[in-house]
């Protein structure tokens, strides 16, 4: 990994950004299943920098996603609200990317657009104070 700590997170939270905007470009296509995948991925990156502000290790989307259980929300740094919404982003990824017939729907992605705002700017505001 070229640069240090810092310029991973910096990174991270740029990325984070960038997607972020692009699930808005693909909300207004009309894209529910790639937004859904753009929305976990936004928040995937904050997630991922922030175990690693914290020295925490993850190998893998199921194992970030396990070291945040356990030490953000299990911990009640984070709301067990934002965790299983975090859980649901994973498995709905999961799903719209490998599951036959899996088709999102408006009304769904919208709701869910609120609340990884949310939940990001919990991440991002954790990583800012840790």
């Amino acid at each position: 990994m070229p640069g240090n700590i810092e310029d991973y997170i910096k990174y991270r939270i740029s990325k984070s950004k960038e997607i972020f905007e692009d699930a808005k470009l693909l909300k207004v296509n009309l894209r529910w299943n790639s937004c859904v995948n753009r929305l976990y991925y936004s928040s995937f990156y904050l997630v991922s920098a922030l175990l690693h502000k914290n020295g925490i290790k993850a190998e893998s989307h199921n194992g970030t996603k396990t070291q945040f259980n356990l030490h953000f929300v299990k911990t009640e740094v984070v709301s067990k609200d934002l965790g299983r919404l975090y859980a649901r982003l994973f498995d709905w990824r999961q799903e719209s990317d490998y599951a036959d017939f899996i088709e999102f729907d408006e009304a769904t992605v919208i709701v869910l657009f609120e609340e990884v705002e949310i939940f990001n700017l919990k991440i991002f505001n954790l990583i800012q104070d840790s």
